[in-house]
């Protein structure tokens, strides 16, 4: 079991899941901006900062061509350029006081200003102690989960994988028959090596099979929906547990994800949100006296 889901279906995964079922947007905390933020250009007397670049790119990047990094800065400056100067041009036209433009421009900064909280809230959250407690307490929660380190050849016939079996009990060399054999498009590169791998990291026949098999064993052939498989098990272990700092990053992610939920949670229950698309729900009827442990009991 990997640590980010030891996480999210351990002590932590009831977090993992209201979120995701209430708060579609994760807001990714970025470091604060550098003091060093050059100007790169400028178009009509407006500077067109390094900072600009950057977030031109988490605007437009998807749509970016393939292309160099010259070329794509050079992509980036020009779009930056044509956004200023023609705003500029709408400003000239008096198009910012139309209602539609306004109720967009007033989204705009909403959305900017909910990312810009939901990052300071990430980055407040990000302590070395709260870090070290989600690295301990999900560290209580992960049981030894055992690994296989196993090689394997993979041919379409039962006879084909029979026919290796023989030559392998027969003293061949299980990475050279690998190199030579096996219809496994990485076989001919490493030997038919899997490296290390968990029981639920391959198809239920073959781990079934490559679990049971003792240091150094080879299997009979055994069946896939890719063809048939002979096994070679190199090794056994319980899988290490990760450090903390290899697994830092989806601590800094972990923490600050739950910091956004929280806060977007506190903020919707202390908020006054009404639909005004639908009717008003009913007042909640008093509770009935005979109901209440409190009230007195008539005689």
């Amino acid at each position: 079991m990997t640590f980010i889901r030891s996480l999210a279906i351990g002590t932590f995964g009831a977090l993992f899941g209201a979120f995701a079922l209430t708060v579609p947007l994760f807001v990714p905390v970025t470091p604060l901006q550098a003091q060093d933020d050059p100007v790169i250009a400028r178009a009509n007397g407006v500077d067109i900062h390094q900072s600009d670049l950057a977030m031109a790119e988490d605007e437009i990047g998807s749509n970016i061509p393939n292309m160099g990094p010259e070329q794509k800065r050079q992509y980036l400056v020009t779009y930056l350029a044509d956004v200023i100067v023609l705003s500029q041009a709408a400003e000239q036209q008096k198009l910012g006081d139309s209602a539609d433009v306004k109720r967009q421009l007033s989204f705009d900064r909403n959305k900017v200003l909910m990312e810009a909280l939901l990052q300071k809230a990430g980055r407040a959250a990000q302590t070395d102690d709260a870090l070290h407690k989600v690295y301990d307490d999900a560290i209580k929660t992960m049981k030894g989960e055992e690994e296989v380190h196993a090689r394997h050849i993979l041919v379409p016939t039962e006879q084909e994988a029979k026919d290796i079996e023989a030559a392998l009990k027969g003293g061949a060399d299980f990475a050279k028959l690998a190199k030579e054999k096996s219809k496994d498009p990485s076989g001919a590169s490493n030997g038919g090596d899997l490296g290390w791998f968990t029981k639920d990291q391959m198809v239920p026949e073959f781990s079934d099979v490559a679990f049971k098999l003792a240091k150094g064993q080879i299997s009979d052939p055994v069946k896939t929906q890719f063809g048939w498989h002979i096994i070679e098990v190199e090794d056994k272990r319980i899988k290490p547990t990760p450090t903390f700092e290899q697994v830092k990053p989806q601590l800094e992610n972990y923490v600050a994800h739950r910091a956004q939920a929280e806060l977007v949670d506190s903020m919707r229950k202390s908020a006054k949100i009404e639909r005004l698309d639908q009717p008003a729900a009913p007042p909640a009827a008093p509770p009935s006296p005979m109901l209440n442990p409190a009230a007195p009991v008539k005689k």
